[in-house]
């Protein structure tokens, strides 16, 4: 079996998965888990000096409750806040979940850290779409490739994949720059940084699987790039050998100008000797 035909199908599977691992991740809602231990919380409450106001907030503040935070939602697998607090729905998935306001007015408050926090987290929903469109691309490219066995188009279409792959990438360090600021600037009270210190002691912050699929996915497009770059030698190779093996069928044969075989005495080749005078079957002698 030729290279080529070896690589471009493993490099075709691998882009499927990659984008199915990238589709799940940028919509789902398990990127970051909160884990808000709420009795401790309460027990803290009970035996403090302004109890009151402590017991409101963990009652009324989304933050004091257990949950998974995603790229476009927050959502209560177990405990959930009241509707007072924040708008609640039921998600496609059956969670109750909240949604992620990227448009507050927050807005007109000028240049802070709030603001550059808010305008990263825009930019990482809007690298993946510019990473998908790139996909999308290269799935054209791809299959025209595939189905010309061109060597011009299938080098395109990895150029379009690691396109794909460092878009996503930059948005997963966009990500982690956001995740950054929320834990050491000043961004909004419902961020790490100005929590309670009896919030932050009884609460437990963790990667979750979304964020390990979008790097699943990341890896399988860098993969997938690396395969098709491999076809597309392969497929060039391949090329070269069938021009040269064409070249020696087309190779142009000359008439050789020589005299015919037996030339000059064709009589002596077309009736050989001995010859005898006379007859050779009886005693007839003229």
């Amino acid at each position: 079996m030729p290279c080529s035909a070896v690589t471009l199908s493993l490099a075709t599977v691998i882009s499927i998965v990659s984008v199915a691992l990238l589709a799940i991740a940028f919509s789902t809602d398990n990127w970051l888990s909160y884990e808000v231990k709420r009795k401790n919380i309460m027990t803290f409450a009970a035996r403090s000096s302004d109890s009151q106001q402590l017991v409101e907030q963990v009652n009324s503040k989304y933050y004091y409750y257990t949950r998974t935070r995603g790229l476009f939602r927050n959502c209560y697998p177990k405990e959930r806040p009241p509707a007072s607090a924040v708008e609640i729905y039921l998600s496609p998935i059956e969670t109750h979940c909240s949604n992620i306001d990227y448009f507050p007015s927050i807005d007109n408050a000028g240049d802070t850290e709030e603001t550059t926090r808010l305008h990263l987290a825009r930019g990482v929903i809007a690298l993946f779409i510019l990473s998908f469109l790139a996909v999308v691309c290269a799935f054209f490219t791809g299959l025209s490739g595939c189905w010309k066995r061109s060597a011009g188009a299938i080098t395109a279409t990895a150029i379009l994949m690691l396109t794909a792959c460092l878009l996503a990438s930059g948005a997963m360090g966009l990500w982690h720059t956001v995740e950054f600021f929320e834990k050491e600037k000043v961004v909004g009270e419902e961020y790490y940084q100005q929590w309670p210190s009896i919030l932050r002691d009884n609460t437990r912050i963790s990667y979750d699987w979304s964020y390990i699929v979008a790097w699943a996915a990341i890896a399988c497009e860098l993969i997938a790039a690396i395969l098709l770059s491999g076809s597309a030698v392969c497929l060039r190779s391949e090329r070269e050998k069938e021009e040269q093996l064409n070249l020696q069928y087309l190779m142009p044969v000359y008439p050789q100008k020589q005299p015919p075989y037996g030339y000059p005495y064709p009589q002596a080749q077309i009736y050989p000797g001995p010859y005898y005078h006379g007859s050779q079957y009886g005693p007839y002698n003229y």
